[in-house]
């Protein structure tokens, strides 16, 4: 018996029923996607093996160019998610836009009502460009600005500015990215494949 191929059909993608999807979208079929019609995809998108992608009811919205790794996971369930063009999250990271209080004096698992839990919530977002490191954990509320980058194992409690690279637990600036540069890169790229005219030509 020949198994399936690796990647979705586009009629398999189509099945899912997300909110959009774009051209050109490469999913695995071992990925996994909760409340598909508040997911929005862009173009030219990856999508890899095991990776979750949980939306609450204000939604996710992944531009174009995004990639998202195995074993990645994005649970929209308290907040937007974005991901802006041009960025990614490596292997394991996992963005949050709700966690539990443990400083409370509460329950902390979702078997028992929200009556008797507490948590932070908050949409999180990123920016273009934007590059999270393998096993780094975003929390609510957290705004990666253009160009921001995460290094791995670490744990981003607070917004990152533009350019701006971050590593540790907590995260701390370490570094300043070349954004300019990344957008010429960007404006390059899109141009070679005809998504933009040639500089000089519109």
């Amino acid at each position: 018996m020949v198994p399936p191929p690796i990647l979705l059909s586009e009629e398999e993608i189509r099945q899912i029923g997300f909110g959009s999807v774009g051209k050109e979208v490469r999913i695995t079929r071992y990925a996994l996607f909760f409340n598909p019609g508040k997911i929005f995809i862009g173009n030219r998108v990856r999508i890899d093996a095991f990776a979750i992608v949980s939306a609450g009811e204000e939604g996710i919205y992944i531009g174009n160019n995004v990639h998202i790794a195995a074993g990645a996971i994005l649970n929209g369930t308290g907040g937007k998610i974005t991901m802006s063009d041009f960025s990614g999250v490596a292997p394991y990271v996992c963005l949050w836009t709700s966690s539990e209080v443990y400083s409370q004096p509460t329950l902390t698992n979702p078997t028992v009502s929200e009556q008797f839990r507490r948590q932070k919530k908050g949409p999180i977002y990123l920016g273009r460009h934007v590059s999270i490191g393998t096993s780094s954990v975003v929390l609510p509320g957290v705004h990666l600005a253009d160009g921001a980058a995460v290094g791995a194992l670490s744990l981003v409690l607070r917004d990152v500015n533009k350019a701006e690279v971050v590593m540790g637990v907590p995260a701390r600036t370490v570094a300043i990215r070349p954004l300019d540069h990344l957008e010429q890169l960007a404006r390059q790229y899109l141009e070679s494949i005809g998504e933009l005219p040639p500089s000089g030509q519109g």
